[in-house]
């Protein structure tokens, strides 16, 4: 039975397809929706990984691909993950790895052509990290793609407030960079890299990073993360980690019916793609 369900996890992803299986795919009745996991290699605290961000948009595109195997419309693939963002925020911690605006926008805007060159039309990024010059690219790349090819990429933009208001309350007072938020939805689906040693005594940093955006500050220090996180990490639980992971696979699946019955798919930008 473990097998059987690896198996079927295995064949979620895009990669471990050869070119012929691809084909039949496409060939089939059901629409293929590909999914693009985003998300930055930084510093989330000394409590949590570097992969954070990935790890969060991993489990939403495995969540949403598993519930919709036997779906009668429409099936999706993962894509494999890009690590790499613009994160200038973090950069004065250890193992942030910063590329520029226009590294991550060739990047997105080459793979995604070069799909829909070979014949997928639906596409979606899904991203977690929520730097404003990053979320700024990832809506340009989309501008960018449209432009050139006529084909939409979805894209949930959990920046949006009315995403927000759908989790956490610490994520609705964006006081949610590897704090409880985060943490909890690691534990929920990597807890041997989550140091729970340590995480039950780090304080609780209650900065909304929304306010000290606001207000035109970029670098996490300043901002008073001082140890590369806000909100409250030691209230972090598995449990609540799988309740939101159900509330994003929630809000994905209905951005991927939107983007297949043409009736949507893609979130507009809003206040983060403005300071």
């Amino acid at each position: 039975m473990v097998e059987r369900q690896d198996m079927q996890n295995r064949e979620l992803y895009f990669a471990n397809h050869s070119y012929s299986q691809l084909e039949s795919r496409l060939k089939a009745g059901r629409k293929t929706v590909l999914l693009f996991p985003v998300g930055a290699t930084e510093a989330h605290g000394p409590h949590s990984p570097l992969s954070t961000d990935v790890i969060i948009s991993e489990g939403m595109c495995r969540r949403a691909a598993q519930q919709l195997a036997d779906d009668s419309e429409v099936t999706a693939l993962i894509l494999p993950s890009l690590g790499y963002a613009v994160t200038r925020y973090a950069g004065r911690f250890l193992g942030t790895i910063h590329v520029n605006e226009a590294t991550l926008q060739a990047m997105i805007v080459d793979i995604c052509r070069s799909l829909i060159e070979q014949g997928f039309q639906y596409i979606i990024l899904v991203n977690n990290h929520f730097e404003p010059e990053h979320v700024q690219t990832l809506h340009r790349s989309i501008d960018l793609i449209q432009e050139s090819t006529g084909v939409l990429i979805g894209y949930l933009d959990l920046t949006r407030r009315e995403r927000a208001v759908r989790l956490t309350e610490e994520f609705k007072k964006s006081e949610c960079h590897a704090g409880r938020y985060e943490t909890s939805l690691v534990l929920a689906d990597h807890p041997e890299l989550v140091d729970t040693q340590l995480m039950p005594a780090l304080p609780e940093i209650p900065i909304s990073l929304v306010n000290v955006i606001g207000r035109g500050q970029k670098d996490f220090v300043e901002m008073g993360l001082v140890q590369a996180y806000n909100g409250d990490p030691a209230r972090a639980t598995a449990v609540e980690g799988e309740e939101s992971f159900a509330i994003l696979t929630d809000m994905l699946i209905e951005l991927i019916r939107g983007l297949t019955h043409g009736s949507g798919g893609r979130d507009m930008p809003g206040f983060y793609n403005r300071v």
